[in-house]
């Protein structure tokens, strides 16, 4: 057995050398991607995977509607049915967007018993949500273009599925003579996450349970707008994992993790990375240390590294923070009424005179604070919208943004980049 420095060594390698926001990208492999023997991989938003048995095979997650033809038509080739039991790992529209795809009439869909609630929440702010998506997920119009004209006659649909049997905590099943067991795991993404277990090759299918960047600091909340998640939840979820001892593990993106030594090791290290975050904010909450204060002081000891290209230590914070006490923050009477600062900041930089305001705003970035100059800069567009100066100062903190760090997380990046393309717009006009 690896000594434990032999082992956090290697976590700090896979942590180095594993790809980070990039894998947010869809790649879509063809032909399908053997794991081994007997589990395929489609790339995509998230990946499906099909289980070959002497049953037939199994299907775990069915990506977006738009996906799901080109998973059928990889798996087809290898294993074309009968399709036994559909499972999928969480309710998000990337896993269960494409169950239509594959269910047949000797098809059980099964699920964890909160997939229909959790699909009833998304359903609530889907216009919220398609209204936000081209902000990060633009490339996804390439890709539907690309898969209609590679499949000629494919019509693009978003299933909404009911599952056929849902289960609380474990179900146990077969499919021919291979043993599967399901296992709620309610502190990944959604509150109907799963392990897909395969006890006898010590193999854990478990998807964006963890997130969908292994092994990366967890979003306890999504930019693009989601219920809170909760941080002890997900803490019991990676023990949950840990007790299998799992030999293999499958995530949603990219190559499985191998070696039961190693996973247990990431394992242990995304756990007490996100229990240090939690006991060191309610540590400053409890000592009346403010919200933006922790989010700027709480940092990840060296030994507790994990990647942050999906979550951030800072995002969490805040998280931890509204979860537990809610957005009065006790700092000032306007926090209760509608957000006005923006209109008061206005109101200064005009008193100011939006020269004299961009003059404040160059010198904070100047001086390395590109937030502020954001803020000095928002003011003189409300009061003058389209101003060419206002804007490019916008252009230089945004770009100032992305190369010191915030290039490394796929939300972030997503937005600054997002925002930085609409005032280049305004400079250029």
């Amino acid at each position: 057995m690896p000594s434990t420095e032999a082992l956090q060594r290697a976590v700090d390698e896979l942590i180095d050398t594993r790809p980070g926001k990039e894998l947010l990208l869809p790649v879509y492999d063809n032909p399908a991607y053997p794991i081994n023997d007997f589990i395929y991989r489609s790339g995509g938003c998230s990946a499906a995977y099909m289980i070959v048995t002497d049953a037939g095979r199994v299907i775990v997650n069915t990506g977006m509607g738009f996906e799901a033809p080109h998973h059928r038509k990889v798996f087809d080739a290898i294993c074309p049915g009968p399709t036994p039991y559909i499972f999928t790992t969480q309710a998000h529209v990337d896993h269960v967007g494409g169950v239509s795809r594959f269910r047949g009439p000797e098809t059980t869909y099964v699920a964890q018993a909160d997939n229909p609630a959790c699909q009833t929440d998304d359903a609530r702010i889907q216009q919220l949500r398609m209204s936000t998506a081209m902000i990060w997920f633009s490339h996804n119009v390439a890709i539907i273009r690309r898969l209609l004209s590679e499949n000629p006659g494919m019509r693009i649909s978003q299933d909404t599925p009911a599952p056929d049997v849902t289960f609380t905590d474990r179900l146990a099943l077969a499919a021919g003579s291979l043993r599967i067991e399901l296992i709620s795991a309610p502190g990944g993404e959604t509150t109907d996450s799963m392990i897909v277990w395969l006890p006898e090759h010590r193999t854990a299918l478990v998807s964006n349970l963890l997130g969908p960047l292994f092994p990366h600091f967890p979003n306890f909340n999504t930019l693009r707008g989601d219920k809170y998640r909760k941080v002890e939840p997900y803490l019991a979820s990676v023990r949950t994992l840990q007790a299998l001892q799992p030999e293999l593990l499958i995530v949603g993106r990219h190559e499985p993790i191998s070696g039961a030594e190693l996973i247990d090791a990431c394992l242990t290290r995304l756990h007490d990375a996100v229990d240090y975050v939690h006991r060191e904010t309610l540590a400053g909450m409890n000592a009346g240390r403010s919200v933006h204060e922790l989010m700027t002081s709480i940092t990840l000891p060296t030994e507790l590294r994990v990647g942050q290209g999906y979550g951030k230590v800072a995002w969490a914070v805040r998280t931890i923070w509204e979860s537990y006490v809610g957005w009065f923050t006790l700092r000032s009477t306007t926090e209760m009424y509608p957000d006005r600062r923006v209109d008061a900041l206005a109101a200064l930089t005009g008193a100011l005179g939006p020269a004299g305001a961009l003059k404040l705003a160059r010198r904070a970035q100047t001086d390395g604070d590109p937030v502020l100059a954001i803020h000095l800069a928002e003011g003189v567009l409300v009061g003058s919208p389209g101003d060419p100066d206002a804007a490019a100062v916008m252009v230089g903190a945004h770009t100032a943004l992305l190369a010191t760090g915030g290039d490394e997380s796929f939300w972030e990046s997503g937005w600054l980049r997002h925002q930085l393309a609409m005032y280049e717009q305004m400079v250029g006009e």
